[in-house]
């Protein structure tokens, strides 16, 4: 970023009473899921809510949470999103898939999950050429971010996932300076790159979809000499938080509502305390009302240096949802249930994340059922296209694994 020169907008980022904007920004949500969610109508009115009025974040305490692991039973339940869009279908500029399966929406809006003011905190400037390493298959990872850099002016080069070998040539190529997509990818192309005496021209990268470690942060940014930001969203909400260049903690993003509930009480947190984060948002297209990402966070109780005045998450603290996220997309337990259980022969099976050299590693542990003979060449192939994602696929000796042992288990 240039000395002096502000890249953010403080009307939308550092307004004078945030909470009053937080409020403000809750009751039109609950006014459009009214008018246009089945969902979500049916939540309020359990709580009482039947008509929009002042009510503020406080108002919306009674409100039950819709959980994101239960968006796949719902979707099915009712096709294509249970009963969630706010819009006629057809308006819609592109439908997406997620992990689960869970349908995606996308509206016609510019920077339609309002990914730009990362963009811009992360240091990027219009005529920045950036490499988008997030998938543009089905997924939309790679037109979240694509969307977000062409509104802050940059120049888009879309590497989508894999091929790491030329992507980290093409990049070179064409002079990229910037990087998004996960911070494991960007570790083994700048490494790809050593190798193959390629160029390096990458100075600056806006990372999401996978924890960032310290000791990661520190090889990319002391070893390769990156400077690394990180933002926070998902398909369902668009960006929730992101780092400013004080890089402590992330900020809540302009236009929705972030509240952080103990997962078993429902009531809010104190600060530093570790708690659900939930999510408002008043988006015409997908209005949600506290809606539960599953992830781990924490309010930071002090201001920030960077002149912001939104809240900050202490960022990632784990998950209470089932999801596992593997090198940028989740795996669920059920997707793990409905590949292996069409497997006749499988009696047991565990998946288990593991990391290795901050690579994501998914291993399938498979007992098969007496007297029959496992296939793990098919099963890794359904088991790939179930997840998008590569599996290691071993088979273990029965009685192996406990018969309580749980479906996925995250052992980073």
């Amino acid at each position: 970023m240039r000395p002096g020169k502000r890249l953010w907008d403080p009307a939308a980022e550092a307004p004078s009473d945030w909470g009053a904007v937080q409020d403000a920004l809750a009751d039109e949500a609950v006014r459009l899921a009214l008018e246009r969610s089945r969902e979500a109508w049916g939540r309020l009115r359990v709580a009482g809510v039947s008509h929009p009025e002042r009510r503020g974040v406080e108002g919306l305490r009674a409100v039950p949470v819709l959980e994101k692991d239960d968006l796949p039973e719902l979707q099915a339940a009712d096709p294509p999103f249970g009963g969630m869009l706010g819009v006629d279908i057809g308006v819609l500029r592109r439908i997406h898939q997620s992990p689960g399966p869970i349908s995606d929406p996308e509206g016609r809006k510019a920077d339609f999950w309002r990914m730009a003011p990362a963009v811009r905190a992360a240091g990027f400037r219009s005529g920045d050429v950036v490499l988008n390493t997030f998938s543009y298959h089905l997924t939309p990872g790679g037109h979240m971010m694509d969307a977000g850099l062409r509104e802050a002016g940059c120049v888009v080069v879309s590497g989508g996932v894999g091929n790491t070998a030329a992507q980290a040539a093409f990049a070179s190529q064409v002079g990229a300076t910037g990087y998004v997509g996960t911070p494991q990818f960007l570790l083994a192309l700048l490494e790809r790159g050593r190798e193959g005496v390629i160029p390096a021209t990458l100075r600056r990268a806006l990372v999401s979809g996978a924890p960032l470690p310290p000791a990661l942060r520190h090889r990319l940014e002391k070893g390769h000499g990156i400077n690394v930001f990180q933002v926070y969203g998902t398909a369902d909400v668009g960006a929730i938080a992101y780092e400013c260049e004080a890089k402590r903690g992330w900020h809540i993003a302009p236009g929705v509502v972030v509240e952080v509930l103990d997962p078993g009480t429902r009531e809010p947190t104190d600060p530093n305390s570790p708690g659900e984060v939930v999510v408002t948002s008043p988006n015409p297209v997908y209005p949600l009302v506290r809606f539960g990402t599953g992830d781990l966070s924490a309010f930071m109780p002090d201001a920030c240096s960077c002149g912001r005045t939104s809240a900050r998450l202490a960022g990632f603290l784990g998950r209470v949802g089932e999801g596992v996220k593997v090198r940028g997309m989740f795996v669920h337990p059920r997707q793990l249930a409905k590949t292996l259980g069409a497997w006749t022969g499988v009696a047991r099976y565990q998946g288990a994340v593991t990391a290795e050299d901050h690579r994501d590693i998914l291993t399938v542990s498979v007992e098969a059922r007496a007297g029959r003979w496992l296939d793990l060449d098919g099963l890794a192939e359904r088991l790939r296209e179930a997840t998008r994602l590569r599996v290691d696929v071993r088979a273990v000796e029965p009685g192996t694994l406990a018969e309580d042992a749980g479906p996925l288990v995250d052992l980073r």
